[in-house]
């Protein structure tokens, strides 16, 4: 399984803890395409590379980090194709897997700690989609959508 993940500046801390996590802990590779210092940076330009990276196929699965984590998602979810979900427990990532076959987990560097970060992760990351009536519905989310 190979993990993509990005943040901007007031997610990099977070971003930071959670790649060694995914390396160290979940022993995944872990691609980080920036924000690479605090340096002020625009949450936009890594949510696109993320989503673009995702729909490249190279990745089974991506993490986003902004502040809030809504920025991002917001981002995220204007590519065809990408269901980034917006978590801050580990009921919404287990669920936005299950459910919604979400590809890209989003999280709020300023909203959550190491701790829920990292079992949201391995949450989300384990946890398969169920499909069935789920399915349909998820094929009904890129409609309208470029």
């Amino acid at each position: 399984m190979k993990i993509v993940i990005g943040s901007d500046h007031a997610g990099f801390d977070l971003k930071e803890r959670c790649k060694e996590f995914i390396k160290d802990e979940l022993k995944l590779k872990v691609e980080d395409i920036g924000v690479y210092d605090k340096s002020p940076s625009d949450y936009p330009d890594i949510g696109h590379r993320l989503a673009r990276a995702m729909l490249s196929k190279e990745y089974d699965f991506g993490i986003l980090i902004c502040g809030t984590g809504i920025g991002m998602s917001m981002v995220a979810n204007r590519h065809k194709g990408v269901r980034a979900a917006l978590c801050h427990d580990i009921y919404t990532a287990k669920y936005s897997r299950l459910h919604n076959d979400a590809n890209i987990l989003v999280m709020g560097g300023r909203v959550i700690g190491d701790g829920i970060a990292f079992e949201m992760i391995r949450t989300f990351l384990e946890t398969p989609f169920e499909g069935g009536r789920h399915k349909r519905r998820v094929e009904k989310i890129d409609i309208d959508k470029e």
